[in-house]
């Protein structure tokens, strides 16, 4: 069975913390791991990534976005993704397929079914086995990544989606929500208010389980 685990949620959900906190957990315990991320997942994801979060795209229409974010899918599948999955390895990814739904798709209002045959392409057909959905409120969510963006050196790199209305961060919180309800048994909830430790348990726990170990 693959092992693929993607870690989801509004900006500023923590999830990319979690992702770390657990992957070290994991390391201690020798299990076989891709830790990795998207659209930065491979240095040509990086380079487009960097198109896609730069504050001075901000005119970037909603097809160039998908399908930007689609090619860096397609070249993370195929470089990293795929091999690990074949080596046995648990892959664990900040961000996939769900992403685009949400962000595109429920929030941009691109058609569904064109991004359904998109992902599919760019993704190989492959979905994540397990989704940890880190959900909080959207303002909560976006005072935590300002705090983050205030310690960046140039301000022009921090993210593009940030600058977006709280209309717009509240439709990707519906998307992903919807979605979970559309699949609740690939899904785990996970309340992102807690304090970090009690969320990094919660977080191992799902994983554990999922994957065979013993908590």
């Amino acid at each position: 069975m693959n092992k693929l685990i993607t870690f989801e949620g509004i900006e500023g959900s923590g999830k990319s913390t979690q992702m770390r906190l657990v992957s070290l957990t994991l390391i201690e315990q020798h299990v076989p791991l891709l830790i990795t991320q998207e659209p930065s997942g491979t240095d040509i994801g990086r380079k487009i990534g960097g198109i896609l979060f730069n504050r001075g795209h901000y005119y970037m229409c909603a097809e160039t976005e998908a399908f930007l974010f689609c090619a860096a899918r397609a070249q993370h599948v195929r470089e990293m993704i795929m091999p690990a999955l074949n080596q046995d390895k648990v892959v664990l990814c900040d961000r996939f397929s769900d992403a685009t739904y949400a962000y595109q798709g429920a929030a941009r209002g691109l058609n569904r079914d064109f991004i359904k045959i998109i992902n599919s392409y760019s993704s190989m057909g492959l979905k994540p086995d397990l989704t940890l959905l880190f959900d909080l409120p959207v303002e909560e969510g976006l005072k935590r990544a300002t705090e983050r963006d205030n310690q960046l050196k140039d301000s022009s790199f921090s993210d593009r989606f940030e600058r977006e209305s709280l209309v717009f961060h509240n439709k990707v919180r519906e998307g992903y929500l919807q979605i979970r309800k559309n699949e609740p048994e690939r899904f785990r909830l996970i309340d992102a208010t807690r304090d970090i430790d009690t969320i990094r348990n919660e977080v191992y726990r799902h994983i554990a389980e999922f994957i065979g170990l013993k908590t």
